[in-house]
């Protein structure tokens, strides 16, 4: 099947035509953004696209983390493009965090994407397969999309290179990107392996707690971040084993407060955390009083810096 790519352009140059999904970006369109692709849950009901976001430099997507179920669409809708993408890191690989990934990966089959795609993510256990078995139960030679292989197998235009990062108990580098650094540190999610982020890019930090009750090394690793995206998925006063899935508004507080973030923005909101963002501000308060957004489907943060492209 050939590309389309080609023909786009010719039409877009003859007749002012534009591809699908090829939207200039409005988003980091100058300098370096965050942008939350998906703020929602696993939950339909609650109308938003799950886990996903964006690091945008210059006009470029440059990270992408998770890729839950809407990301593929808010992706587009945002003029992304697989093409700039320097790496994927996901927090860890339930549906509401994974399951676009497939997706994306098809639609890059329609741009010309040429070098490898690091794809990082944390190891796995006896319940959740880790960044490599993913990948491999996606497009290996049994997997689920084992048509896309030439993805994985190095037979493509381009090769995903998936890598379980180990992180228990301390702040890891991962890699480095043009001008781009990535960290992780291990966290708990209930009794699932997961990680939450760190990117550095031109001198702005952006760290992504993913779905977490808040234990492990996060102050840490989010310590002097520009922006702290912290998942808001259960309100306060939440116990038990909801608790130890996700932190409550008081636990992003103090997790905030300790690290001195400059800015928090709450994401994954779920069902039973909407509508109550006045107590869930108030209990952030107790600890923190930084600047406190609350996110939805393509909401952009620029970060007010200005850097110059990598080359």
């Amino acid at each position: 099947m050939p590309k389309p790519t080609l023909w786009f352009a010719v039409c877009a140059s003859l007749f002012g035509l534009s591809a699908p999904g090829m939207a200039a970006p409005s988003c980091g369109a100058s300098g370096v953004a965050l942008q939350v692709l998906g703020s929602g849950g696993p939950e339909a009901a609650d109308k938003r696209a799950s886990s996903g976001y964006l690091l945008w430099q210059d006009g470029r997507t440059r990270l992408l983390v998770d890729a839950g179920g809407g990301v593929k669409l808010r992706f587009g809708e945002a003029g992304a493009s697989m093409v700039d993408l320097d790496a994927v890191a996901f927090t860890h690989f339930h549906a509401d965090h994974a399951s676009d990934f497939a997706a994306l990966v098809k639609s890059s089959y329609f741009e010309d994407r040429s070098r490898a795609l690091p794809v990082y993510g944390p190891p796995g256990n006896a319940i959740m397969p880790g960044a490599e078995a993913f990948a491999d139960a996606l497009f290996g030679k049994a997997g689920a999309f084992r048509y896309l292989g030439d993805f994985l197998d190095g037979s493509g235009s381009y090769t995903l290179e998936p890598q379980d990062v180990k992180a228990d108990g301390k702040v890891v580098g991962v890699g480095t990107f043009r001008a781009m650094r990535l960290a992780a540190t291990a966290v708990e999610h209930g009794s699932l392996p997961a990680l939450a982020w760190r990117a550095e890019i031109s001198g702005a930090v952006v760290v992504f707690s993913g779905d977490t009750s808040g234990k492990g090394d996060l102050v840490a690793l989010a310590r002097d971040a520009d922006v702290f995206v912290a998942h808001n998925a259960v309100p306060i006063g939440t116990t038990g084993v909801a608790h130890a899935l996700h932190m409550t508004p008081d636990d992003i507080g103090r997790i905030a407060a300790q690290a001195r973030v400059k800015k928090l923005v709450l994401s994954h909101r779920m069902l039973r955390t909407l509508g109550r963002e006045a107590d869930t501000l108030a209990a952030i308060r107790v600890h923190y009083a930084g600047p406190v957004a609350f996110a939805d489907d393509l909401s952009c943060y620029p970060l007010n810096l200005n850097p110059a492209s990598p080359k």
